[in-house]
């Protein structure tokens, strides 16, 4: 099987995208897949490149990698891919619109406002909101562009790094809980051991925590039965209402006994240090049988999504 490792892209997020394909060359089975390694830099490129593949698998992160958009690319070619469909990827990647649909299915998530641009600019609505509050671009991912404002005096230029990182996206200003952060993975349809985020140096999950060496403490968590219940019952809302296929991590702050969901990763990060293959492997799956399920469940996927004509 010829397998193709997309990486690169043209999204902020490069290098953890390349970080992501390396980490799954290293581990996918040379006995049962012609490994090819697919950077690109230009979507236009990616018609000639993808020639003859069998499967492409997914190492992209941000536009053109989660959105959507290359997933309608391959499906346009008739080339097989891995992950969630067109609709999961691009609902998941539009933060407003996805919490809009998680509160309505009755989901717990922060408040929050959404902006198009600094014309939408009210210090009055997030002093309503309360602070402090995070601000980060309403699409991406990897805290890039993120951060954390304690007071209207660092709001402006919060609110211009959020812009700035991608100036043709709308930006959230989301009201910062103080909880225990916890990460749900979701494979073929079932939730992987739950793990507990502790960062090393910073009091939230940003760049440094996720990608460094020793940058967070990650460790399975034993919930109590109640809210392992309540947890479960968010992940698994979030993965169906959203429509989210094969694989996905879903985030979560814990405060007093109550799950709020921040996001709903559909690639989710696959380096050294990220949470999944973490996950994975507390469930018994080593990273090639991870990569060994995430390819055969995302086959089975789009082999029914052409049965029903989608």
């Amino acid at each position: 099987m010829k397998v193709g490792v997309i990486m690169g892209g043209v999204s902020s997020e490069i290098e953890v995208s390349l970080n992501t394909g390396r980490e799954m060359m290293n581990h996918l089975d040379r006995n049962q897949y012609e490994v090819i390694p697919v950077v690109f830099s230009k979507p236009e490129e990616l018609v000639e490149k993808v020639k003859g593949l069998d499967v492409a698998l997914l190492a992209l992160h941000g536009a053109y990698g989660e959105d959507g958009t290359i997933q309608g690319t391959l499906e346009t070619l008739g080339i097989p891919y891995t992950g969630s469909g067109v609709l999961a990827s691009s609902l998941c990647m539009n933060k407003d619109l996805s919490k809009k649909i998680l509160r309505y299915e009755g989901v717990n998530t922060p408040d929050w406002l959404c902006w198009d641009s600094l014309e939408d600019y009210s210090s009055e609505a997030v002093e309503r909101l309360g602070y402090p509050v995070m601000v980060k671009p309403n699409s991406g991912g990897s805290s890039i562009g993120m951060e954390k404002v304690n007071d209207e005096m660092g709001l402006y230029s919060a609110v211009l790094k959020a812009f700035s990182s991608d100036p043709e996206q709308s930006i959230l200003i989301e009201r910062y809980i103080v909880g225990e952060e916890i990460t749900c993975s979701i494979l073929d349809g079932e939730l992987l051991p739950v793990l507990g985020i502790t960062s090393a140096s910073s009091e939230w999950f940003d760049y440094s925590a996720k990608y460094e060496e020793c940058g967070a403490d990650e460790v399975v968590m034993a919930l109590p039965s109640e809210l392992d219940q309540l947890v479960r019952k968010a992940a698994m809302t979030c993965y169906k209402a959203l429509k989210c296929s094969v694989y996905a991590r879903v985030d979560i702050l814990l405060l007093d006994g109550v799950p709020y969901v921040l996001e709903v990763n559909t690639l989710p990060g696959m380096t050294a240090t990220s949470l999944l293959p973490k996950s994975a492997a507390a469930a018994g799956l080593s990273y090639s049988a991870l990569l060994d399920l995430i390819i055969s469940c995302s086959l089975t996927e789009r082999s029914k999504n052409i049965t029903r004509g989608c």
